[in-house]
């Protein structure tokens, strides 16, 4: 599938790495629709981005919303060949705090935004992908989640998010054999510290700090970096059933 002919959906659209992945798509002469819950973000990034680029309002935690976001999307561009999933929230909280236990409100909330999110758009997705005429290799379309190298060395005070995104690179392999009879190809990439809008909100020493963490670049990850990982997914036909960390080889201490 080549980036250039596609028409995407990207959750979190308006800002941070899935705006790098619309950036992308729309410079390479695809269609995008970003799915945020950002109205005015979203509208001011897809006018950044120009006529290939549409904003639909959408809470990645509702079905319903879901549902008509994409059918929405369908119509703009008259179908949908690739789905990348950035929509997600990093709230830190330990399950023992000064301010007492962890609520367990905080961690249903999280998994519902991160992992429950991610799975509502996958399914509405693929199932509007499996009525596209395939390619030449029986391709119908291509999945991309966003998980975090949390999934495998979480930190303290990282309980509901490694969890949530541990639940991300658990549903990458099944869905990816169960979709793989409608031609359609699942991949998970597993960022590391990258330069997204929360690290962006941290004083410059901070940022700083943590990008010396990264044994090679020592430097927090680019946006685009990950875009072009994303477009190589989107080009790359054996790439399927896999979660991929791009990380810079760091390992993330306890705390």
């Amino acid at each position: 599938m080549r980036l250039g002919s596609t028409r995407a959906i990207v959750t979190g659209g308006a800002s941070g790495l899935g705006e790098a992945v619309a950036e992308a798509v729309s410079a390479a002469g695809g269609q995008v629709v970003l799915l945020d819950v950002n109205p005015a973000t979203g509208t001011a990034t897809a006018d950044r981005l120009g006529e290939r680029v549409r904003y639909l309002e959408c809470d990645v935690t509702s079905e319903a919303a879901v549902d008509g976001a994409v059918a929405a999307a369908v119509h703009a561009m008259g179908g949908i060949d690739v789905a990348v999933n950035c929509a997600g929230v990093g709230w830190p909280k330990r399950m023992l705090g000064r301010d007492g236990t962890m609520p367990g409100d905080f961690f249903r909330k999280v998994v519902e935004i991160n992992l429950v999110g991610t799975l509502l758009v996958c399914k509405s997705a693929a199932a509007a992908m499996q009525t596209n005429s395939p390619n030449a290799d029986g391709e119908r379309g291509v999945i991309v989640m966003t998980a975090s190298v949390a999934a495998f060395d979480g930190q303290i005070g990282q309980v509901a998010y490694a969890a949530s995104k541990g639940g991300i690179v658990g549903m990458t392999l099944p869905m990816a054999r169960e979709l793989a009879g409608s031609g359609i190809r699942v991949v998970t990439v597993a960022p590391g510290l990258f330069m997204t809008p929360m690290m962006a909100s941290l004083p410059e020493e901070a940022r700083e700090s943590l990008g010396r963490q990264v044994p090679f670049p020592p430097r927090l990850g680019r946006p685009s970096e990950y875009a072009q990982l994303v477009a190589h997914v989107v080009e790359n036909p054996m790439l399927n059933g896999e979660t991929v960390r791009l990380d810079g080889a760091i390992r993330m201490a306890p705390r």
